[in-house]
Parts: C-alpha cells; sequence; structure tokens
C-alpha cells in the first residue's frame, strides 16, 4: 500500500462511491477551514485508489516549516483489517513532508446506549456518566482499533467530557435505515411529539434554502441564540464560505431550514449530507415564541428530508457523557434523547508524534492556552 496525493476531482469521486462518509473527510472541507492547509491523499493498493484522506496542516508557532497533520472523522479507509498497513505509509508519507505529528478521528463506534438506557441512567443518581450504564451494544471493531492504535504508539486525545479542541467522542445518534415516518414518530418522547403537532397546529411553516440566500437571518437568530445561551458565534462570513463550498462540490450537500410563524423567523438549523448520513450541523432559536416549537419543526423537516434521501442515519452530533443532573450538559441530553435514538461512543481523536521534541513543545503550548 501506497500514500500519494490526489486531485479533488479524484478524492471527491472515491467518497461519492461510499455509502457514506464525514463531510469533514470531503475535499470541499479544506475550503471551509481557511486557517489550516488541505490536502488530499489517497491510499493505492498497486494502481487502485482504495483509500482516501482529506489532511489539514496546522503551523506550529515560531516553527512554521512544521505541521500538526489532522484527518477530522477519518480517514475514509477499511478500519477492520491490519491498521498498520493503513497508517504507515500515512506517517511516512506525511513525515517526509514536514508533519511532527499525526491527529485522527477514526469514524469507528465501540458502544452504544439506547433512548431507554440513557433516560434510566439519568433518572439514576447512582449513573454518572453513561459509561456506568450498561449499554445496547459493543462493537468489537471499535475495541479493536483502539487498542491497535495504542499498541502501535498513538496517544487518545478524548477528554472526560467529551469535547476538546478537536470533535465529540459521543454523539447522539437517529437510526433511519428500514424506518418509516410512523415508526420514527412513535419512537420520540411524548413531548417531541407533542411538540412537533404542537408547531404544526399554530401554523409554523419550515421553507428550505439550499443556496444560502438566508443566511443572514440566520446568522442574526444565531448570534442571539448564542448570547442567550453563553457561547462564542462563530461569524457570517464562515457560514458564508461553508455553503459557498459545499454546495459548488455537492447542490444537496448543505441545507437551511428556516421556520417561521406569522412571519416571525422562529428557528433555523442546517443539514449536511454526504451519501446515507444525515448531520444536523448548527441551529438557532429565537427566545420569543418559543411556544409554537420551531426547533421541533425544523428538526422534524431535516429527519423526514433526511429519511427521503435514504439515509442511513439521522446525526445530532456532540452530546457530553455526563448523566448527572446537576450537570448544565445534561439538557442536551435530555433534548436529544427525545427523539428515541441512541447515544454512541466513537473511538476519539488519538495522535502520533512523528518528530517527539516538536510535539512535546506543541503540546505544552496548547496546554498553556487551555487547548
Amino acid at each position: 500500500m501506497t500514500v500519494w496525493p490526489i486531485s479533488t476531482t479524484e478524492h471527491l469521486a472515491f467518497v461519492r462511491s461510499q455509502r457514506s462518509a464525514s463531510f469533514l473527510q470531503t475535499p470541499a472541507w479544506g475550503s471551509v477551514k481557511t486557517e489550516w492547509r488541505s490536502e488530499s491523499l489517497g491510499w493505492f493498493d498497486g494502481g487502485q485508489l482504495v483509500g482516501a484522506g482529506l489532511v489539514l496542516h496546522r503551523p506550529v508557532q515560531k516553527l512554521e516549516r512544521f505541521t500538526l497533520a489532522y484527518l477530522p472523522e477519518g480517514p475514509v479507509i477499511d478500519w477492520t483489517g491490519d491498521l498498520g498497513v493503513w497508517l504507515d505509509p500515512l506517517a511516512a508519507h506525511l513525515k517526509a513532508h514536514g508533519a511532527f505529528a499525526i491527529r485522527l478521528g477514526p469514524p469507528v463506534r465501540t458502544d452504544a446506549w439506547n433512548a431507554a438506557q440513557v433516560k434510566g441512567g439519568v433518572a439514576d443518581p447512582g449513573r454518572k456518566r453513561l459509561t456506568d450504564v450498561p449499554g445496547q451494544w459493543s462493537d468489537p471493531v471499535g475495541a479493536q482499533v483502539a487498542g491497535r492504535l495504542r499498541g502501535a504508539g498513538w496517544l487518545p486525545q478524548s477528554p472526560q467530557d467529551g469535547f476538546g479542541v478537536g470533535h465529540p467522542q459521543f454523539k447522539y445518534e437517529l437510526p433511519l435505515a428500514g424506518r418509516t415516518e410512523d415508526q420514527l414518530l412513535k419512537g420520540m418522547n411524548q413531548q417531541w411529539r407533542r411538540n412537533i403537532k404542537k408547531a404544526a397546529k399554530e401554523g409554523v411553516e419550515v421553507t428550505v434554502d439550499a443556496g444560502g440566500a438566508d443566511l443572514r437571518a440566520f446568522h442574526d437568530l444565531y448570534v442571539h441564540t448564542a448570547e442567550r445561551d453563553r457561547f462564542t458565534p462563530r461569524p457570517l462570513g464562515y457560514f458564508e464560505t461553508m455553503f459557498a463550498a459545499l454546495s459548488a462540490e455537492d447542490p444537496e450537500r448543505i441545507k437551511l431550514y428556516l421556520a417561521r410563524h406569522q412571519g416571525d423567523l422562529v428557528a433555523a438549523t442546517i443539514l449536511v449530507r454526504v451519501g446515507a448520513h444525515a448531520v444536523f450541523s448548527y441551529g438557532a432559536s429565537s427566545t420569543e415564541k418559543r411556544e409554537v416549537r420551531g426547533s421541533n419543526a425544523c428538526q422534524w423537516a431535516m429527519i423526514r428530508d433526511s429519511l427521503a434521501a435514504d439515509c442511513d442515519v439521522y446525526d445530532l452530533r456532540g452530546i457530553t457523557p455526563t448523566l448527572d443532573a446537576d450537570d448544565p450538559h445534561v439538557g442536551l441530553i435530555r433534548f436529544k434523547v427525545g427523539t428515541g435514538g441512541q447515544a454512541v461512543r466513537y473511538v476519539g481523536e488519538w495522535d502520533l508524534p512523528l518528530r517527539p521534541m516538536v510535539y512535546r513543545a506543541f503540546d505544552l503550548y496548547m496546554r498553556r492556552r487551555g487547548r
């Protein structure tokens, strides 16, 4: 197996040949992350392209000739076999081209908990974390990948709370394969079903914008949401770049959903889809008129469209693994568990130091600035 740079066209063709992949591993995502230098790499078995990855290069302050090579939720390879066959040539290629370390996030699950198990864990004061609750299933491939990475010198980066610099290790997902709209509704809790009906009764209308014409309206609401919920919002330019890049790659890749009540924008969400994987990427809601349940109307519209697009999963993205009723993050789990889906733990992100001295300096710098 050999690793070489490939063109954007080759990379995109390979992604399209897969049932699904993370949108963070599409060539267009490199155009969104303008603060990083990006490249597409391919794995070749003989002359055949059998794997691909988007690599984001981050230079080290004062040591610009060295980079951290980051493959978010990737690469797109066969994770079930001998990982050395895939990762050794990747490491050799990236080290030869100036990387001091590789960070990657295998798209491989390790455990899952169904909605009933999560709700039971939240209700039990003796259970403080998802990992304290017996799960629905464990994936031996995930355990195998984690063991092989550790054995090959890779260092786990996922923090205790599930969130770090990169992407979350714990997510909430709604399986769609083989299900109908009625089955999905029945799987939701009573509150979600009631809210969806309430939105329809109140006359909430959800429209879909595939071109990003309403991005400014979304962003105004998003900034309002950030002020209310106390997080730092991304600038409008980020979303404009995101829509332009992803839409140019595939007109069905990204869509903006807007819920209005009597002309007032009450909620807005962004859906990103690659093949059979649909992702709830961003959301915003007004403080006024919360009673008309615009957020639930947007979510239900995205779920229905994902089902119609033959998606296998509707991904509600990150959660923290806390079940502590006093932890403010538990509200996020309570909201997402209402969909009737499942909490999923992934292998998480891992680092391979290629130049240990530079890596230690980088790690120290990141710790001092709070990562």
